[in-house]
């Protein structure tokens, strides 16, 4: 059905006598949906293609959708007395947003600032000074026309377009961009993340009228899903409390914000995308015209405009140069506290000598930011601490960063035996670098307040954790860079978490049975022999119940990964509750309801066997066989219905988080620990009770049609014990939080793989400056030290494999490594 905007729309392009390829040539919004508009297919469009429609055909908003009209002026085409008509490519401007979408974007301004200042910090990027960052023009066949990038009509001339500054100007020249889009290139190490965090500090210090937004672009698969709908997931991830609704309530805060050009993206990273997917990425950011802003490495970039045919449209470019050998003699001695900062004077005089191969290699090791922050840790920061690449009995110390010998010279840069070549002098740097940060930061003390005192991790047992970490990232099919929680038990083989499922479960059900057993005991006579059997029973049929569930529902497009809740529930005050998609809703409740009927009917088998053996009847035994089915139906219809139904109950009542639930990942899992608990004790409640009472109907209903059928005080013991199983068997195996203790806080544990106390070991990378936080996720310090150490973790994999374990004595130096 034709909608009044449809119906504006059209009558607009008519009167302009415009076809629709044209309209959509002048306002940058798709042929496919000014077709959907006029037909009434896209009944709820974004505000922002209402904008660029508008302004195309110059009007204001509100003509074309009356929902607009009380937006200002000034958020679309000006069409105030005596002002002119704006041009047919005006650059896009965000729509003024008002009360409750003008806190959300305002408390999102004020939780980046906290973040990214943090950041700074953490990374002393500022200290003592901003390592110069410098650019210059990106080359010609990378970036758009001139005319373009101005937003210009036809037949106007571009103005030559001043790109030039340093680190601090990156503001300055983003707002001289009037299509807000920029392309920031430079080699791995440039300084290109640190440009993207000083760009969004700056902006909302200045008062920009979006909110800038840091996005790490690797995780985006283009080919699934649109960069909008990418964009607002992200911010979901980080921001729970955007999943509140929006005025309207159509749309959350989180979409309403993305829509309505509220947040300008500062997309960092678009090289980490998958290779076979940047020049889709690359096209689908063509079809936005919003403002926004890319860092990429340059080979990576052009190749994707090469395939994709085209760069980024309506986008400037810059290219990040080197650090230049007076920067690096203004810049290390001072971060030299000790007094030793001469230590520097000769490896800066070899690489100021243009005739020093020595120093021309250093000179080119050190021409980025990356690589200088890395020889600062090792040959500043930890100097005194017996730091250095080596092993503890080469140095002649204990490692524990008390004592021990004197910081390694940075001289030893100059070694052309030991450095014959560039890489060797950044693997080097790159191979000492966490070890020295293990040496030389004791752990914190306990304080008031604190707690208990961080615990000191042994930098070899450091390294070798923080690289079956990086490995786990570089193995998964998109190379992932962010370090999520949730996420880490993905690291396992799918076959070995399934068996961590089944063995949990049969857990569950076991120990929940015999509790339910002896309660009851307590109160009539019951067989003990009798309760213990049926655990004993009860706990495999219903871990290979689960197992098999958990193992199929990939099929169902459901993924590996279980995400983290963001919800929480509000059984009271439930009139601002959150509301999934139908289509997930549908796809949650289904695996439910597949999960309810296979747990019946294991639950219905187990019955049988129990009796078969405390009765001693054969289970060949005449009408065993028909019981038996008869109990699968009746159980997987009980089972089944009651999970639905209580699972069901239970999305009515989420509400999406408080705005103080701000996600680190600590806060995150915090809250999913407490959400996870008050799940486990409402499911439980809940269950019992629906299997009890739909086990109830069920028979009645039933009854004869199935023959004779008994439920009585036998139901309420079966009710029990599937609720209280059941939930533990869920929260468990089912939930992000689950998952990962069972995995990350055991299983892994168990293995060696990584630290019993996973959370704190993570923590206390991000405070040494191994790891660094973006929202909700830890992030390497760098891609390229997140790569040295999976190539080291598969190194020593490698070395473990190949070593005769048959021999005591290399079993013994193996786990000393």
């Amino acid at each position: 059905m034709v909608t009044e905007l449809g119906t504006a729309l059209r009558g607009l392009r008519t009167a302009t006598s415009m076809t629709q390829e044209q309209l959509a040539e002048r306002s940058g919004v798709s042929v496919r949906t000014i077709r959907r508009l006029e037909n009434g297919a896209l009944p709820d469009p974004r505000l922002a293609t209402i904008n660029q429609l508008a302004a195309a055909l110059g009007v204001a908003p509100h003509v074309l959708n009356p929902s607009s009209a009380g937006l200002p002026a000034d958020a679309g085409t000006d069409v105030r007395a005596g002002a002119a008509p704006a041009p047919a490519f005006a650059p896009r401007s965000p729509f003024h947003v008002h009360g409750v979408l003008e806190e959300a974007a305002g408390e999102l301004a004020r939780e980046i600032r906290r973040r990214w200042r943090r950041e700074e910090d953490q990374s002393r990027v500022r200290d003592p000074f901003h390592l110069p960052v410098r650019w210059r023009p990106a080359p010609a066949d990378l970036v758009d026309r001139s005319d373009n990038i101005q937003r210009l009509g036809p037949g106007a001339v571009a103005e030559p377009l001043d790109l030039s500054g340093d680190l601090s100007d990156v503001a300055l020249v983003h707002r001289r961009i009037p299509s807000g889009r920029l392309v920031v290139l430079g080699r791995a190490g440039a300084g290109k993340s640190v440009l993207a965090i000083r760009l969004a500090l700056d902006l909302l210090e200045s008062g920009c009228s979006q909110v800038p937004v840091i996005f790490s672009l690797g995780a985006w698969d283009p080919t699934t899903t649109s960069l909008p709908d990418w964009l607002v997931g992200q911010l979901l991830r980080d921001h729970p409390h955007l999943a509140r609704r929006s005025p309207g309530g159509a749309q959350s805060l989180a979409e309403a914000l993305i829509h309505c050009d509220a947040v300008l993206p500062v997309l960092d990273g678009f090289d980490e995308i998958a290779e076979g997917l940047r020049a889709a990425a690359l096209r689908e950011l063509n079809t936005t015209s919003s403002a926004l802003v890319v860092t990429t490495r340059r080979e990576e970039f052009a190749d994707a405009v090469r395939v994709a045919g085209a760069p980024l449209a309506w986008a400037a470019g810059i290219e990040l140069g080197d650090i230049t050998t007076d920067d690096l003699a203004h810049y290390l001695p001072r971060t030299a506290r000790d007094g030793n900062a001469h230590g520097w004077d000769r490896v800066l005089t070899a690489a100021r000598d243009p005739q020093d191969p020595a120093g021309a290699r250093l000179a080119e090791a050190l021409s980025t930011p990356l690589m200088v922050a890395l020889a600062r840790v090792l040959y500043s920061d930890g100097s005194g601490d017996g730091s250095g690449d080596g092993s503890d009995e080469e140095r002649g110390d204990s490692g524990d960063g008390s004592g021990g010998k004197a910081g390694p010279d940075p001289a030893e840069l100059l070694d052309a035996d030991r450095f014959p070549d560039t890489r060797s002098l950044e693997e080097h740097l790159l191979k000492g670098f966490v070890p020295t940060l293990y040496r030389m930061r004791p752990p914190e003390p306990a304080t008031p307040g604190r707690g208990r005192p961080r615990r000191a991790f042994h930098p070899d047992q450091a390294g070798r954790w923080l690289g079956y970490l990086a490995h786990g990232l570089a193995t998964h099919p998109s190379d992932r860079h962010d370090l999520a929680w949730w996420q880490l038990g993905d690291s396992m083989r799918r076959s070995s978490r399934t068996l961590a499922v089944v063995l949990t479960t049969a857990a569950c059900l076991t120990v929940s049975t015999w509790l339910v057993g002896a309660l009851i005991g307590a109160l009539i006579a019951v067989d003990p022999v009798q309760i213990v059997l049926l655990g004993l029973l009860l706990g495999p049929v219903a871990g290979l119940a689960f197992g098999c569930v958990y193992a199929v529902t990939p099929l169902f497009g459901r993924g590996s990964g279980i995400e983290p809740s963001r919800t929480r529930l509000r059984l009271r005050g439930h009139q601002q509750m959150t509301r999934r998609p139908r289509r997930a809703l549908t796809a949650h409740l289904g695996a439910i309801l597949l999960g309810g009927f296979v747990m019946g009917a294991g639950f219905a088998l187990a019955l049988t066997l129990e009796r078969s053996l405390v009765y001693h009847f054969p289970l060949s035994a005449p009408g065993v066989l028909t019981v038996t089915l008869i109990n699968i139906v009746v159980f997987a219809l009980i089972f089944g219905t009651a999970a639905t139904s209580v699972f069901g109950l239970l999305t009515a009542f989420q509400a999406p988080l408080d705005t103080s639930s701000t996600a680190t990942p600590s806060a995150l899992l915090a809250s999913n620990r407490a959400e996870t608990t008050r799940q486990l004790l409402v499911l439980a409640a809940l269950l019992a009770g629906a299997i009890t009472g739909i086990g109830e109907l069920v028979t009645v209903t039933f009854q004869g049609t199935l023959g004779p059928l008994i439920w009585g005080e036998g139901g309420i013991e079966i009710g029990v014990i599937g609720g209280v199983g059941g939930a533990a068997a869920y929260v468990f195996t089912f939930t992000a939080w689950g998952q990962w203790l069972v995995l990350v806080r055991f299983w892994l544990p168990l293995t060696g793989r990584l630290p019993w106390n996973t959370a704190a070991f993570l923590d206390d990378a991000y405070g040494r400056g191994a790891l660094r936080r973006s929202g909700a996720v830890y992030q390497f310090r760098h891609v390229r030290l997140q790569h040295h150490l999976a190539r080291a973790h598969r190194a020593r994999e490698a070395r473990f494999a190949d070593a005769d374990l048959s021999d005591p004595a290399a079993e013994a130096r193996g786990e000393k490594e």
